[in-house]
């Protein structure tokens, strides 16, 4: 089976938000106090940020050059990424309600902005109806199927442990890489019921009840009957595979054009021959980019707060970047690769630019890596204008729309310039990907189309400390002349290259350190 994501992926870009700490508006009436907006993020805390805030920021998103919006979850729950859902079918009254949904779909739609939201049907909540049914009646509630219990421990009069106190509790450690056998065996035996991670609050669903499979399937049918635009999958591989097969057959059969995208780090290609998901989260990206623009920047104190980012990003030189990015761009068919979600960070990492050590430069060149090969740039909200933050909770602070004076300008001017740059070349989204040279702290890439119409883009990067200068192969382009493109937000264009003619096959460029080239064919 040959996957055909939906067309209008390969050109969008998305903007990933988390609901609680983007926008509030007045328009949302809290029920009680909150957590300072400028304050510094905790775990627990509620901002306010609601799904009208959203609306009402559109023109900045429009103006950015978004397309499509990913939004962490936004249904009833007691937390404040709402990764613990007690009602799948209404949205949080905290957010604005169903009504506020209704009202966001309906703007973005109107301005050309698509909605995916996350779907998190592994686990759900302690107050999750059906699993407080079972709090309250144990083995006599219908719904003791819904959850893998341990049946012994009730049997024996033994309720469900939900809230344990500090003895049997089992904190998950974020420092360690995780042992994927133990994890629920030891919530089964603590706590009378498997809890993702052997967190407690987060009874795992048992997806293999069929009552349990249509009820999810149910949810992600009424959301696109209501008019999202797709569905992100939250640790999708944790769900059996015939489930998702499933899953697509209902979904597709709502909206064809539904996106499903699923949250899994690795490279996945099983995963991606039609039967599942559309596209993957492209964490092997995002590593592959930030080690090699990151290199002597990166700090390894704040990679090492995450087991996966600790295990691949490390400073890395032109021909490893080079090796890594030929890996990522080859390891799906053309028109997949086009519909990856390609991310620099999101909710559960930390923030890229205190990734690479609260360096600019590397994430100005981060961002035109992102936005010049195939796959939907996804902006983590406030990457735009070098928001930082460790691992969570620090990767989730509050947009600081009443603190401009802390926006990097710059940055939102490159970052700006980079999308409006890449909607305007069609072969950045479709065309082919090439490594044209590499070496030492220095690479350079073609994108080009599938046929000399279609024109090319060079993009030449050094991620070093010292001036660069590449013999760039482009046998395609002989005989053309190269262009240098910059745009707002770039330190000013050092003429390099601009103007030079492709002879025998190569060109040298030379490239200021920490720095880049973008060249566009100005005729054959």
């Amino acid at each position: 089976m040959t996957l055909q994501p939906p067309a209008w992926v390969a050109d969008a870009v998305f903007y990933q938000i988390f609901p609680d700490r983007f926008a509030a508006s007045e328009r949302v009436v809290k029920p009680g106090s909150l957590e300072a907006w400028d304050s510094p993020p905790t775990v627990s805390g509620f901002k306010g940020g609601d799904l009208l805030g959203v609306v009402e920021h559109l023109d900045y998103l429009v103006e950015l050059g978004v397309t499509a919006i990913y939004f962490n979850p936004v249904f009833q729950s007691a937390s404040n990424h709402r990764y613990h859902t007690y009602d799948y079918l209404a949205v949080d009254p905290l957010l604005g309600g169903d009504a506020a949904l209704r009202e966001l779909i309906d703007t973005c739609h109107a301005r050309g902005i698509r909605v995916v939201l996350d779907g998190v049907f592994n686990h759900a909540s302690r107050g999750f109806w059906p699993f407080h049914h079972v709090m309250e009646t144990g083995l006599a509630s219908p719904y003791r199927d819904w959850f893998n219990l341990n049946v012994e421990r009730l049997a024996s009069g033994r309720p469900l442990q939900a809230y344990p106190d500090e003895s049997t509790s089992s904190p998950l450690n974020l420092d360690l890489v995780p042992d994927w056998a133990r994890f629920g065996r030891v919530s089964l035996e603590r706590f009378g019921y498997e809890a993702w991670w052997d967190l407690p609050a987060l009874p795992k669903l048992n997806t293999a009840n069929p009552q349990v499979r249509e009820y999810l399937f149910g949810v992600a049918e009424h959301w696109l009957r209501f008019g999202i635009d797709g569905w992100r999958l939250d640790v999708a591989e944790e769900i059996p595979e015939d489930f998702w097969r499933e899953f697509r057959r209902r979904v597709k059969t709502v909206d064809p054009e539904a996106f499903i995208v699923a949250e899994i780090w690795q490279d996945r290609p099983s995963a991606l021959e039609g039967d599942q998901y559309d596209a993957l989260m492209n964490y092997p990206l995002a590593e592959a980019v930030l080690s090699f623009v990151g290199g002597s920047h990166l700090d390894p104190r704040i990679v090492g707060q995450h087991f996966e980012l600790a295990a691949n990003i490390r400073p890395e030189d032109g021909p490893t970047f080079a090796r890594r990015m030929e890996h990522v761009m080859a390891r799906y068919e053309p028109q997949v690769a086009a519909a990856q979600l390609n991310l620099l960070g999101s909710h559960d990492t930390p923030r890229a630019i205190t990734v690479c050590g609260g360096d600019v430069a590397s994430m100005r060149l981060a961002t035109l890596v992102q936005m010049t090969v195939a796959g939907a740039p996804s902006i983590y909200y406030g990457d735009e204008i070098g928001m930082a933050g460790e691992h969570d909770p620090g990767c989730r602070g509050a947009f600081p729309w009443g603190r401009p004076d802390t926006w990097r300008h710059d940055l939102l001017a490159f970052t700006t310039g980079a999308i409006a740059f890449r909607r305007a070349h069609p072969v950045l989204r479709h065309g082919t990907f090439r490594i044209a040279a590499a070496e030492r702290a220095a690479a350079a890439y073609v994108r080009a189309g599938r046929d000399s119409s279609e024109g090319a883009i060079v993009v030449a990067i050094n991620a070093g400390e010292e001036q660069a200068t590449l013999r760039l192969q482009l046998p395609e382009l002989d005989g053309c002349r190269l262009t240098s493109r910059r745009w707002e937000g770039w330190p000013a264009d050092p003429g390099a290259a601009s103007g030079d003619a492709v002879t025998d096959g190569g060109v040298d460029v030379t490239i200021p350190p920490r720095d880049a080239l973008v060249l566009e064919v100005a005729s054959a």
